[in-house]
C-alpha cells in the first residue's frame, strides 16, 4: 500500500515511517508542510494520505487544507487526518463529499501500532474511522435532523459505535448485547436512512456519512 506521510517533527515523521515501513507500507513521499503535500499527492496519487493538521508556516490548519484540496483534485482519495484537536468545522468539510475513505484521529488517543494500522487499512479500503472524541462533537448539531430523528437512543449510540469504525461483533461487547442484537439494530438504520439495496459494506460508510456529514 502507498502511502503519502504529512508530519512537520521531525522524529514523528522518522517514526511514523519506520511504524509503516515494518507493516509492509511503502512510504513514497514523508514531507512537513502543506504545499509539498500538495505536490506530492498529484505526483503519486497514493492509495493513502496520512496528514497532520497543522504544519508550517502558520500552524494552524495548513495540513486539512491541502487534505480538502486533494480530495477536490482526485476525488475519493483516501486521508487518515491526525490532531491535536478537533478542528470541526473543516472535520465537516471533510467528509462532506459523501464519500467514504476518511479518517481523523486525535495523536493522543492512538494507543498502540494495531490500532493505528487498523485505521490507516479501514481507511485505504474507503471505510472511515473516526476518534470517538470528533464523533462526539460532530454529532451534536445533528440531534434533530431528519431522518437520523427517527433514530431510536440505541440505534444513534449504534451508529456512533460505526463510525468509529467498530464491527458488528465490537458493537456487541460495547453494548453488551448479542451479535445477532447489533446486526438487526444495524438493519434498522440502513432502513430509517433510506439507503439503496448495496453491499453492506457500502451501506455502513453511507450511514457513518449520513450521521456525520453537516
Amino acid at each position: 500500500m502507498r502511502v503519502v506521510l504529512a508530519e512537520d517533527l521531525f522524529l514523528l515523521r522518522q517514526g511514523l515511517i519506520q511504524l509503516l515501513e515494518a507493516y509492509d507500507f511503502e512510504v513514497v513521499a514523508a514531507v512537513d508542510n502543506g504545499r509539498d503535500l500538495s505536490a506530492a499527492l498529484a505526483e503519486h496519487r497514493p492509495d493513502i494520505a496520512i496528514v497532520d493538521v497543522r504544519l508550517p508556516p502558520t500552524f494552524t490548519t495548513e495540513g486539512l487544507q491541502a487534505a480538502l484540496q486533494a480530495r477536490r483534485d482526485l476525488p475519493g482519495l483516501p486521508i487518515l487526518v491526525l490532531s491535536q484537536n478537533v478542528e470541526q468545522m473543516y472535520a465537516r468539510e471533510l467528509l462532506a463529499d459523501g464519500t467514504g475513505g476518511i479518517g481523523y484521529l486525535l495523536k493522543d488517543s492512538i494507543f498502540d501500532n494495531d490500532q493505528f494500522i487498523d485505521a490507516i487499512t479501514r481507511v485505504a479500503a474507503g471505510g472511515t474511522a473516526m476518534d470517538p472524541a470528533v464523533v462526539a462533537r460532530l454529532m451534536v448539531s445533528h440531534a434533530r435532523d431528519e431522518p437520523l430523528g427517527a433514530l431510536t437512543a440505541r440505534e444513534r449510540h449504534v451508529l456512533e459505535l460505526m463510525a468509529e469504525g467498530c464491527s458488528n461483533m465490537a458493537i456487541a461487547q460495547r453494548l453488551t448485547i448479542s451479535e445477532g442484537a447489533a446486526a438487526k439494530h444495524i438493519s434498522n438504520i440502513f432502513a430509517k436512512l433510506m439507503l439503496p439495496q448495496d453491499s453492506d459494506s457500502n451501506r455502513r460508510v453511507l450511514a457513518v456519512l449520513a450521521y456525520l456529514n453537516a
